[in-house]
């Protein structure tokens, strides 16, 4: 078969190609896109942007991106420090572009600009859309249904070991004077594995529930730092169905993660959560305080009262005894007056005598006989006689 048409080397078709684009197209597009993957390598930036349909399974378009390092410095402090959070695969990204082919590596975009106000705007949409899903789930408001144990003692803690901010948490709590048991469950808490590794952690939680009293989720961190995890549904979603409290101390200033929203409570930082839970242990030893006080004041009332109960009982036991014992004292009285009137000397004294004969009382005359010694017993004495007749 002969061709007529003229034969190009393939740098040739590469050059024309080039070449057009150059010419047929302007210096700079503004599009929007998806992070599909970002590494940087040598100071500069290596970025695949994607477009994916509206199912969202299937690729529309992907293209090489490359941000220069001498604009990536620039450009991704500025993304930061507006974002909070750095660029990252998963992001719409609205990015000034210019196109250039080569020979070698084909098509590609050159990023010369950004937009992260439009990220931050399509952050705020997807933060509303897990939070829409959570309510329609039904899950958004369950942890707010449990209640704080009266001395949260025994803490899970998720974290990273490593961290500034588990240590100021750990310090935190040792000097409160209390008797905290803590146990790290380690997570990595940044980038685009932070999400499942919270998630994973929360779940080897779960395997002992009956073991804590509330789990803990805290991390220090400032503005540079990545948060996305903690806007993540799947995260947000086991918080919320946990089944202990969970206290979220993220350490960020800008607005509330999803994760703060459906935690039992939320601060900024984790010394912050140390601060609240030692203040909880304040609390129950201040309502023990007063319980004791106030058992006290009752002992001391009842012992008042049986003091007085006891009081007047011997009051009335000794004017009872008293009674008694003056009408025996009388009865006694009489009884010795009586004896009194009964005694022998008185009746000697009267004139009266008692005789015995043979050591017997003599009471008829004819007891005796002519010659018996017969003893008279008188006031003064005794007189002995012998019976003639």
């Amino acid at each position: 078969m002969q061709f007529d048409s003229p034969v190009y080397s393939l740098s040739e078709l590469c050059a024309a190609i080039g070449g057009t684009l150059e010419s047929e197209l302007g210096d700079t597009y503004r599009i929007k896109a998806e992070i599909g993957s970002l590494s940087v390598r040598g100071g500069h930036c290596y970025m695949e942007l994607v477009e994916k349909a509206s199912d969202g399974a299937i690729l529309a378009a992907k293209v090489r991106a490359t941000c220069w390092s001498n604009i990536w410095v620039m450009l991704s402090a500025y993304f930061t420090e507006t974002t909070h959070q750095p660029l990252s695969p998963g992001m719409q990204v609205l990015v000034d572009v210019g196109v250039s082919f080569h020979a070698v590596y084909g098509l590609s975009l050159q990023i010369v600009g950004i937009d992260p106000t439009f990220t931050l705007g399509d952050l705020a949409r997807q933060r509303e859309q897990t939070v829409l899903r959570l309510k329609q789930d039904g899950v958004f408001d369950m942890q707010q249904s449990l209640s704080m144990p009266t001395l949260p003692k025994r803490i899970a803690v998720i974290s990273s070991g490593s961290a500034a901010g588990y240590e100021d948490f750990v310090h935190q709590l040792q000097q409160s004077g209390y008797d905290f048991s803590t146990v790290l469950f380690s997570a990595v808490m940044q980038g685009d594995k932070a999400a499942q590794s919270l998630v994973s952690a929360l779940e080897e939680v779960s395997t002992s529930p009956s073991a804590f009293d509330v789990v803990v989720i805290i991390r220090g961190g400032g503005a540079s730092t990545d948060l996305s995890c903690f806007d993540n549904y799947d995260l947000a979603s086991h918080i919320a169905q946990f089944p202990l409290p969970v206290i979220t101390g993220i350490g960020h200033q800008r607005d509330v993660s999803v994760a703060d929203m459906v935690a039992f409570r939320s601060v900024k930082t984790p010394t912050a959560v140390a601060e609240f839970i030692i203040a909880l242990m304040d609390e129950a030893q201040q309502t023990l305080d007063r319980l004791q006080q106030r058992l006290m004041l009752t002992a001391d009332k009842i012992s008042a009262v049986q003091r007085e109960r006891i009081h007047t009982l011997i009051v009335r036991l000794q004017s009872a005894f008293g009674g008694i014992i003056m009408r025996e004292q009388n009865r006694l009285g009489m009884a010795q007056k009586t004896l009194a009137l009964l005694s022998p000397a008185d009746i000697f004294r009267k004139g009266y005598s008692l005789t015995h004969v043979n050591g017997r009382v003599l009471r008829s005359a004819d007891e005796v006989r002519a010659g018996d010694v017969i003893e008279t017993c008188l006031a003064d004495g005794v007189v002995r006689s012998t019976v003639n007749e």
